[in-house]
């Protein structure tokens, strides 16, 4: 027999239903239901459009990843990976996901019978846990970039605390690993690899981390896999500040030497908020202890807005309009930087940059980078204190970092550039001339 489901409702279809006013909440927009939400909001977009945005970490994303963002994927819950979901209803979203997969790969010029991505994670610092939860365990030993040497919180960096006399953790990285960060040379500020392979030697750590947050020029991966290999360890890449420069080939790809490569999508990528990880497919089984890390070992749900604006903006990075901006993000960038040192006289970390950033040391102007950051907010010029060689404090650091990506997007060249780093200079004379009459009252 053919049973027969009766699909009325009061003598209304299903489809009469969804055609029917309704009263619920969440029908009108943010400026009705809610203005001071939306005016706080608007008063953000008039800053980061009205000003100068130059931390090195943001970018101003398309209208397609915000339309994406504010999509209806944001209502659905998708635990688990296409084809093995523990919901329902997730025929479109595994779609979603698998395209986003397919454009990873393909941005970034991978074999996908060699290497594998996962799309899921939240952001930069989560996905990096996953790889050291996936791949470590409890205690291993970890060499990442010093913080000062330009390196990021979650490659294991750690202070000592004259309260407790000891050593003070102060990312999970160093809480649950035995970290022994490497650094720069203190003359070059390049990394000093002939010590990091001293040390890595003696340490013998599982996993070596490449990548920063502040280190301004290129990496030197052959060296790594040199390195990892001569003591057994795993080589893991972070690009997460120049994952857009390496799709486009204006920064070196780590794919043909590193075990795993992370990244965040937002930053030289001009994605939405999010991270993935790309893991080689070979006899180790990184991609299954990976998966598992990310789900469920860290996360829950993933964001499938994020995972599709992740997706468009990946078919905005094979283009040879975004080529065309990464490039110019990095002329940008060795203009103010040549600007700053040869018509200003100031000092940068290694002299200059090969990438979107400068960290630029404001010692000897007997500056810290706080000081400076505050005068540039009161000029509606955003840029952050940074801490570099020989700084003992991340609040009251002896620089700031500074990076093109935003004005770049906003069409911003070199000319434009030079005339930044003036504005730059007058700050760092105004913050100068109020320390000279005002003392040191603000670190």
């Amino acid at each position: 027999r053919t049973c027969q489901i009766d699909t009325t409702f009061d003598n209304l279809t299903l489809l009469e239903m969804s055609a029917v006013p309704t009263t619920l909440p969440g029908q009108v927009s943010l400026e009705v239901h809610d203005p001071e939400l939306f005016d706080i909001i608007e008063q953000e977009k008039h800053r980061q459009w009205s000003g100068l945005e130059l931390i090195a970490s943001e970018n101003l994303t398309s209208r397609a990843v915000m339309e994406c963002l504010g999509s209806a994927l944001t209502n659905k819950y998708a635990e688990g990976y296409p084809g093995k979901r523990y919901y329902g209803g997730n025929e479109h979203i595994d779609k979603v996901e698998i395209l986003c997969q397919t454009r990873a790969l393909q941005a970034y010029g991978l074999d996908p019978n060699e290497w594998g991505v996962n799309v899921q994670p939240y952001s930069g610092s989560p996905a990096n846990f996953a790889v050291y939860t996936a791949l470590l365990r409890p205690h291993d030993r970890i060499m990442g970039l010093d913080l000062p040497s330009g390196g990021h919180l979650t490659h294991g960096f750690y202070t000592y605390s004259k309260a407790d006399n000891g050593r003070k953790a102060v990312s999970a990285t160093s809480i649950y690993f035995e970290s022994f960060p490497y650094q720069v040379n203190p003359t070059t500020g390049i990394i000093d690899y002939d010590t990091l392979s001293v040390q890595a030697g003696l340490f013998k750590p599982a996993m070596i981390v490449a990548g920063g947050s502040a280190y301004p020029r290129d990496w030197d991966y052959e060296r790594y896999r040199q390195i990892a290999d001569a003591n057994g360890s795993l080589l893991m890449m972070d690009m997460a500040h120049i994952s857009g420069l390496v799709a486009t080939g204006e920064q070196k790809s780590p794919f043909k030497y590193a075990d795993i490569v992370t990244t965040t999508t937002h930053k030289s990528l001009r994605g939405p908020r999010a991270g993935m990880i790309f893991f080689r497919k070979d006899a180790r089984g990184f991609e299954a202890k990976i998966n598992q890390a990310v789900f469920p070992g860290l996360q829950g749900g993933p964001h499938m807005h994020q995972i599709a604006g992740i997706a468009t903006q990946l078919k905005e990075v094979m283009s040879p309009t975004f080529k065309e901006y990464s490039r110019q993000v990095v002329l940008n960038c060795q203009a103010l930087a040549d600007q700053l040192t040869t018509t200003h006289g100031y000092t940068l970390a290694t002299g200059g940059t090969d990438n979107h950033l400068i960290l630029w040391d404001l010692k000897p102007q007997n500056l810290t980078g706080s000081k400076m950051q505050t005068i540039c907010d009161f000029v509606s010029i955003t840029l952050n204190k940074n801490a570099g060689l020989g700084d003992k404090s991340a609040l009251t650091p002896g620089g700031v970092r500074i990076g093109t990506p935003a004005l770049t997007t906003r069409g911003l060249k070199e000319p434009e550039f030079r005339q930044v780093a003036d504005f730059l200079h007058r700050a760092a004379q105004i913050a100068i001339s109020i320390q000279n009459t005002s003392g040191k009252l603000l670190k």
